[in-house]
């Protein structure tokens, strides 16, 4: 990537002084360039081994990023002015595609992506935002906001962080100068708009509108004039199709500069016409069919983009032999769309009839069908004609290895027969049966419930069989209601299930016994000190005391309700958070020592292996 040179020079309105401002112009300018190049590699190429700093703008192998402060990607640097106290403007980036670096088109296909960092060499006389832009297409449109500060000037430019494209891009056409004039007493600067045409916007050829430059000026006074066109460039432009872009600048007599750019695309309003000629063009023969020779010709035309149109298809014939009823299709796109396929059927026959046979539906991957077989015969005769064909005939009786067979005959008394063999029917499903597990209709206590059932299948052995063995699915042991289904399915695809439905029951939680206190109660007690979470555990009438049914304890901070009724827990244990069963008082007890936070609440909560839980609210003091 070769560096862009970015010069400018802003006269000033009143009497001739010089620019404060422009050595330091100059300073950010060496810096920027001699920065630029260093990180290319010297001149750009990666493999020169010495930089050299001109004012070529890129190479013929790079994708260029550009801004529409104007419509030019040349060695003059565009510049955005303003006065001291202005309000931001903006300006949007453009991919433009060189097809170059070994990659025809845009650089940034499928899921690729540019990330460019954006800055400003001096923030104090102008800030830009974004400060990284990505961009995945050759659409992407970015948009830059400048904002002024004090007076002087300042280069917004764009480094490349990330590059997964496997192409290259000249990021200088995307560099401007910022120059921020001292806010006037007598001249404001002047405000350019492209209208006719909109930025990003979309025209059929031939339908573009003019493109204008609007000016407004305070001091000068308002004007117009016809916006500056920049060549059409993308894959089609020789065909006047592409990206062109308005541009406009303009300086009032004080010496400020604004200018304006619009990039829009013209397209192509239409398809590509397909226009298929057979000859002859009526068939010769008797029910569509040709007895002689026939050729096709397609015509493929666009007159709006023809060098962009691509053709599918499309192979012109000159059919000879016999043959069946044959399609033939073509397809066309071009920069205005796509048409097709446009499709011509043809057949020619001159020999005797023929026939086959075929059946519906087809039989499954073991070779068996389980419904009715409906076998179908087709006949062709393109010189006398069918006489008769088939019968079609439909099997509807179960058995393996079943045949039809059709006769065909023509006018002239030619005859041929056809034998659809190997028809296997199979209309009967398997039995099948659950064989142990949770009975149908049965309530189980979690952990209590039986382990899943097996399951027993058969089928007729003079038809299809077993097509393996039989499924159980749907069996859980977790609370709810459930059922458990064995499946079994023969060759031919026939399927029987047989379930029962279960339900898995929750434990009962009673507790916290006293001194907490239950019910949305926010129990006070002292920071730090231990307190005992009494509470019991039961699988219906059966008390279970294994400390292994508690799953989790858990203290989870929250809001205090200053409205929540209170209570002074008046029992507090030392000790650890340990979890027992008390066997003299038939509970489990879980002491929690409190943090040693003063002021805050907790919602404390026992968990059980099946999913219950019981919760208490606390106070520290």
């Amino acid at each position: 990537m070769r560096p862009r040179v970015i010069a400018s020079a802003q006269p000033a309105r009143g009497p001739a002084t010089a620019n404060p401002h422009d050595f330091m112009k100059k300073i950010l300018l060496s810096v920027s360039l001699l920065a630029f190049a260093a990180a290319c590699g010297g001149d750009g190429d990666p493999t020169s081994p010495t930089a050299t700093v001109g004012p070529e703008i890129r190479g013929p192998s790079f994708d260029n990023i550009s801004n529409t402060v104007d419509a030019t990607i040349d060695a003059a640097a565009e510049v955005m002015s303003f006065n001291v106290g202005d309000a931001a403007k903006t300006t949007t980036l453009i991919v433009q595609p060189t097809n170059g670096d070994g990659k025809n088109g845009c650089n940034l296909t499928g899921s690729t992506t540019l990330i460019v960092s954006v800055a400003s060499s001096n923030p104090g006389v102008a800030t830009v935002s974004p400060a990284s832009v990505t961009f995945t297409s050759c659409g992407a449109t970015p948009t830059l906001t400048v904002t002024p500060g004090v007076a002087g000037s300042a280069i917004i430019s764009l480094t490349q962080t990330t590059n997964n494209t496997g192409g290259s891009f000249d990021l200088g056409p995307a560099s401007f100068t910022v120059d921020v004039a001292p806010a006037p007493t007598t001249n404001t600067a002047p405000s350019v708009a492209v209208a006719g045409v909109t930025d990003g916007a979309s025209y059929n050829k031939g339908s573009v509108p003019v493109a204008m430059c609007q000016v407004t000026d305070a001091e000068d006074g308002n004007s117009s004039f016809p916006a500056t066109l920049s060549a059409i460039t993308g894959p089609n432009a020789a065909d006047g199709i592409g990206s062109q872009t308005a541009s406009c600048s303009y300086t009032d007599g004080g010496g400020l500069t604004d200018s304006e750019s619009a990039t829009y695309t013209i397209i192509d309003p239409s398809p590509p016409t397909i226009v298929p000629i057979v000859n002859p063009a009526l068939p010769d023969g008797n029910n569509g069919w040709y007895k002689g020779n026939v050729t096709l010709t397609w015509i493929v035309s666009d007159p709006e983009s023809p060098n962009s149109v691509v053709k599918t298809g499309c192979v012109d014939q000159n059919i000879t032999a016999d043959q069946g009823a044959t399609t033939y299709a073509c397809s066309a796109t071009s920069a205005g769309g796509s048409t097709g396929p446009v499709s011509v059927e043809i057949k020619r026959d001159a020999t005797a009839p023929s026939i086959s046979g075929s059946r519906l539906p087809a039989p499954n991957s073991n070779g068996w069908n389980n419904t009715d077989v409906t076998v179908s015969f087709t006949c062709s005769d393109a010189t006398s004609l069918v006489a008769s064909c088939g019968p079609n005939q439909t099997l509807s009786g179960e058995g393996a290895g079943q045949s039809v067979t059709g006769n065909a005959a023509d006018n002239a008394g030619n005859t041929n027969s056809a034998t659809v063999t190997d028809i296997n029917i199979d209309k009967t499903a398997p039995s099948v049966s659950l064989v142990g597990g949770p009975a149908a209709g049965g309530s189980y206590y979690f952990g209590s419930v039986p382990a899943a059932p097996t399951c027993s299948a058969s089928d007729q052995p003079a038809l299809s069989g077993l097509d393996g063995s039989c499924v159980i699915s749907g069996y859980e042991t977790t609370v709810g209601t459930h059922t458990v289904t064995a499946t079994a399915t023969d060759k031919a695809g026939n399927t029987n299930t047989a379930s029962a439905t279960y339900t898995v029951l929750a434990w009962t939680l009673t507790g916290f016994y006293q001194p907490v206190d239950m019910n949305g109660v926010l129990n006070i007690v002292k920071a730090g000190s231990t307190v005992p979470l009494k509470f019991e555990v039961f699988a219906g009438p059966t008390e279970l005391t294994t400390t292994a049914a508690v799953q989790k304890f858990s203290a989870l901070q929250t809001a205090c309700d200053e409205a929540a009724t209170t209570d002074d827990l008046e029992i507090s244990n030392t000790g650890g958070t340990s979890l027992r069963y008390d066997v003299t008082g038939g509970q489990f007890i879980q002491n929690w020592q409190t943090p040693k936070l003063p002021g805050t609440c907790y919602r404390v909560t026992i968990f059980t292996l099946d999913g219950s839980s019981i919760s208490a609210l606390f106070k520290l003091k």
